[in-house]
């Protein structure tokens, strides 16, 4: 039987292979490198190490959930945590895909990222967005109110509660696809230099809004804890002596 050649795959199976390609580091897109925060290059180290700080809070957010009411303060402040870096990521992500669509040259030599990732990044963000709002929500109404219907879907009845459940079971589902699709090139991309050895300037002032960002969102998780709100008053992590 003869080998079949590139041309002859199929759409479907050109776009898995294309993903299994950069997943594995078989093929890495060529960011540019420019002077000042970067460029391409400087876009994609913000939001690989970006991602790897989700990356970590969000496997301690998640073993929050095996006694989620006992630890209920940490799943808090965790979730609280995940904010200002989620909205970091996405404006990062987003920048690069005006940056492309608007005819950067630049951007448009880095080229988007594979057809299944592109088509997963729209999901990535809806369901972690609303993830993250639904549970701001419930934590500023409290478990009484929280408990009210807000939205009907085919007849079922949803209250904050079970959207926020909903957002979860959704974004765990593309967020693990979207790990396996972008953790190793992360991890590469988080190294000083480009794919070609070139310096990739910027580093300090990246460095800097990183702190600032999580520096936020330790705020945040403080403020969200000691909400005024029942579950946030459940086993304070920050300490309450009066």
């Amino acid at each position: 039987m003869p080998n079949l050649d590139v041309t002859s795959r199929g759409p479907l199976e050109t776009a898995l292979a294309d993903t299994l390609a950069e997943a594995i580091g078989r093929e890495r897109r060529h960011d540019p490198v420019l002077p000042g925060t970067g460029g391409p290059a400087g876009n994609a180290a913000l939001t690989a190490w970006t991602a790897i700080v989700l990356l970590v809070v969000s496997f301690a957010e998640g073993l929050t959930l095996f006694d989620v009411h006992g630890l209920m303060s940490w799943h808090v402040a965790l979730g609280a945590l995940l904010i200002p870096p989620a909205l970091l990521k996405t404006a990062s992500t987003g920048w690069r895909m005006v940056r492309y669509y608007v005819g950067s040259p630049p951007y448009r030599t880095a080229g988007p990222p594979p057809l299944l990732l592109r088509l997963l990044g729209p999901l990535v963000v809806v369901s972690t967005l609303g993830l993250l709002a639904s549970g701001v929500v419930l934590i500023l109404l409290g478990p009484d109110t929280s408990h009210h219907s807000v939205v009907s879907v085919l007849g079922l009845g949803f209250d904050w509660s079970g959207l926020h459940k909903a957002f979860f079971a959704v974004w765990f589902g593309v967020m693990t696809l979207h790990v396996l699709g972008r953790i190793l090139p992360a991890l590469r991309i988080t190294r000083t230099s480009a794919a070609d050895g070139t310096p990739v300037p910027g580093g300090w002032a990246r460095a800097l809004l990183l702190v600032a960002v999580v520096a936020s969102a330790a705020a945040l998780a403080v403020a969200l804890v000691h909400a005024d709100g029942s579950w946030a008053r459940l086993q304070p992590v920050f300490g309450d002596d009066g």
